[in-house]
């Protein structure tokens, strides 16, 4: 969103680092969230997930977990300014401030395997990998279901699952009833609704997966499966199981850590972590949506050519 809009002020970044340090040491295992009134943790409002850490640790860094203030400065200078002339999708005025920083420093969200990289691809997902590249590589289309889904306006990556940062909307919303907790993302304006009665999962495949909900002590624990090969998080094929976390640490901190299996894709499974901070901002609408006739219309034009 433009930043007259999104502008998040300097202490919810702050917040974020803070929170991210709690989590880490262990200093929130005390605290007591607030209930709903049947008894469950509320994680209910609109909370933010904005971060420059990227996903994976950078090579050059090694095995270093966080960096120094001096070489996270830096590094946040470099981000930016590669930012600001490299993005096409949108200029700085719409970034979520919370992206021009690094979450306590951190070199990685992946927090196991410890070298903070995604464990390696197995021979048929590199086989994969390499037939997606040649399909897009491909200029021909004879309808709109031979675009990627993030094309078509119908999924992305940032807003899962499991949710990334991205550049902007990086908003989340919980909405709880006795029965599911609904998450309703700002980018793509996806809305999960998480069962929380038991029920065990079908075999109806889903973009989304299908997910169940059930609590651990308190924290929301949201399993999917049955995913489809198009949902292909970071190359996953339909055997992708996603095990979320959301534990609320403090007033103002949920702390989010997935888990991702798939034995057609890695060799071993692989988990991430970061805060996402309550926020007074609202939901805005992401005007994206599948059957934009313009939209559509030109991507055939330039396949054409």
């Amino acid at each position: 969103m433009p930043s007259a809009i999104r502008r998040l002020s300097s202490c919810v970044v702050a917040a974020i680092v803070v929170a991210s340090f709690a989590v880490h040491t262990g200093r929130a295992q005390t605290w007591n969230p607030p209930r709903t009134l049947w008894g469950d943790p509320d994680l209910q409002g609109i909370w933010n997930y904005a971060t420059m850490t990227p996903l994976e640790r950078p090579r050059d860094v090694a095995d270093k977990d966080a960096f120094t203030d001096d070489e996270a400065a830096a590094y946040e200078q470099r981000t930016n300014q590669r930012q600001a002339t490299t993005n096409n999708t949108a200029g700085p005025d719409w970034w979520d401030p919370g992206t021009k920083r690094l979450t306590n420093h951190r070199t990685a969200l992946i927090i196991d395997p410890a070298n903070g990289r995604l464990p390696p691809l197995t021979p048929e997902a590199q086989m994969r990998t390499a037939e997606r590249a040649q399909a897009g590589r491909d200029r021909s289309a004879d309808g709109p279901e031979d675009f990627a889904l993030n094309v078509r306006c119908l999924l992305w990556s940032t807003a899962g699952p499991p949710m990334l940062p991205g550049v902007y909307n990086n908003n989340v919303q919980f909405v709880q009833t006795r029965a599911n907790v609904v998450i309703v993302n700002e980018m793509i304006h996806d809305a999960r609704i998480v069962p929380m009665d038991g029920r065990p999962h079908g075999t109806l495949r889903r973009w989304l997966g299908e997910p169940r909900g059930h609590w651990e002590g308190a924290t929301l624990v949201v399993d999917s499966t049955n995913f489809t090969s198009q949902s292909a998080f970071r190359g996953s094929g339909e055997r992708l199981h996603l095990v979320e976390r959301f534990t609320r640490v403090d007033a103002n901190t949920i702390e989010y850590r997935f888990t991702a299996e798939d034995p057609d894709t890695w060799t071993r499974p692989w988990t991430a972590s970061f805060p996402m901070t309550r926020t007074n901002d609202l939901i805005y609408e992401y005007a994206c949506h599948e059957g934009n006739y313009r939209s559509m219309e030109g991507l055939f034009r330039g396949r054409e050519r």
